[in-house]
C-alpha cells in the first residue's frame, strides 16, 4: 500500500514555535508592503518614537560604561554598552515604532514588485526624518536635565569621548562599519519576525545588537543621538564641569556640524547597504525570488 504524500509532510508549526525562515521571509515581505503603505503623519510619529527610544538606549549605553576605562578590560567595557544599548531596538519592536535601519528590509517587498522604489524612498525619508527628530529632542533633553554630569561629570566624558571617536572616523571606515551594523541591527528585526511572543523577541535581539556595539560598528540612528547630545554638551556644559574632568570645550572642536555630518552620511549609506544587500537581498533570493 503506498503511502499517501501529503502524510509525509511534517506537521504544521502552531503555537509558540518560531517561525520557520521560509515562513520569515513571506512575513518580511507581508510587513514590508504594510510599511510601505502607511499614512505620512502616523508614519512620521512612529519615527520620531524610534529615534527616542534608540537616543534613550544609547543615554543608558553611555552611563552604563562611564568610568569603566581603566576599570574592566576593553572587551567588557564594549560588552556592557552592547547589552544596555539592546534596550533601544527591543523598545522599537515590541512598542511598535519605525525605525529606517529595520525599515530598510522593506527592500524585500519592493524586490517581489509589491510596492514600487517611490514608497520604499518614500518611507525611509519619513522615517528618517522622524527618527533624527527624536533622536535631537532627546539629545537636548538630556543636556537641559544636566544628567551629563552625573558622576562628577564622568557620564559626559564618556559621551564626548564617544562621539569624538566617531566623527574622527574616515568616510571608508565609518561606510563600512555601517555595512556591518546593519546586517547585525536587520538581523536581529529578522529574528524578531520569526518570534511568537515578546519574551522571545526580547531574547532574540539582544545578542545581534550587542554584537554590533561591542564590536565598534557604527548606526546612523545612534549617531543622530551620540554625536549631538555631545556637541551640546560642548556648547552649554559650564565651566564646572570642564574643571571636573579635566578638559576643555577646545579640546573637542571636532565636533561640529560638519564633523557630524561627515560621520552621519557615510554611516547611513553603509547601513543601507549593510540591510537591503546582506540580509534582504540574500533572503529573498533564497525564499521568494520566483515564488508565485
Amino acid at each position: 500500500m503506498t503511502a499517501d504524500p501529503a502524510s509525509l509532510s511534517p506537521p504544521p508549526i502552531t503555537g509558540l514555535d518560531p517561525l520557520l525562515p521560509a515562513e520569515t521571509a513571506a512575513k518580511a515581505e507581508d510587513i514590508g508592503v504594510k510599511k510601505a503603505a502607511m499614512a505620512a503623519a502616523p508614519m512620521f510619529l512612529l519615527g520620531v518614537l524610534a529615534g527616542a527610544f534608540i537616543a534613550i538606549a544609547a543615554a543608558l549605553s553611555t552611563t552604563a560604561v562611564a568610568g569603566a576605562a581603566g576599570v574592566l578590560t576593553f572587551g567588557v567595557v564594549r560588552l556592557i554598552a552592547g547589552i544596555t544599548f539592546s534596550l533601544g531596538l527591543i523598545l522599537v519592536v515590541l512598542g511598535g515604532a519605525e525605525l529606517f535601519t529595520g525599515n530598510n528590509l522593506i527592500a524585500m517587498a519592493w524586490a517581489s514588485r509589491r510596492i514600487s522604489t517611490r514608497a520604499v524612498l518614500r518611507n525611509w525619508v519619513i522615517v528618517y526624518s522622524g527618527n533624527l527628530v527624536g533622536s535631537l529632542a532627546t539629545a537636548a533633553l538630556i543636556v537641559i536635565a544636566s544628567q551629563y554630569a552625573f558622576g562628577a561629570g564622568v557620564v559626559g566624558e564618556t559621551a564626548l569621548a564617544t562621539a569624538a571617536a566617531k566623527v574622527g572616523l574616515d568616510p571608508l571606515s565609518a561606510f563600512t562599519l555601517g555595512i556591518l551594523c546593519n546586517g547585525l541591527v536587520c538581523l536581529a528585526v529578522w529574528l524578531a519576525y520569526s518570534a511568537r511572543t515578546a519574551v522571545d523577541k526580547v531574547v532574540v535581539i539582544v545578542p545581534p545588537i550587542t554584537a554590533f556595539v561591542a564590536m565598534g560598528f557604527e548606526h546612523s540612528v545612534a549617531n543622530m543621538y551620540f554625536i549631538p547630545v555631545a556637541m551640546l554638551i560642548r556648547a552649554v556644559a559650564p565651566e564646572s564641569f570642564w574643571a571636573e574632568i579635566g578638559a576643555t570645550a577646545d579640546d573637542y572642536a571636532m565636533l561640529d556640524l560638519s564633523g557630524f555630518l561627515g560621520n552621519l552620511v557615510p554611516v547611513t549609506l553603509g547601513n543601507v547597504a549593510g540591510g537591503t544587500i546582506l540580509v534582504g537581498a540574500v533572503y529573498w533570493m533564497v525564499y521568494q525570488r520566483g515564488r508565485e
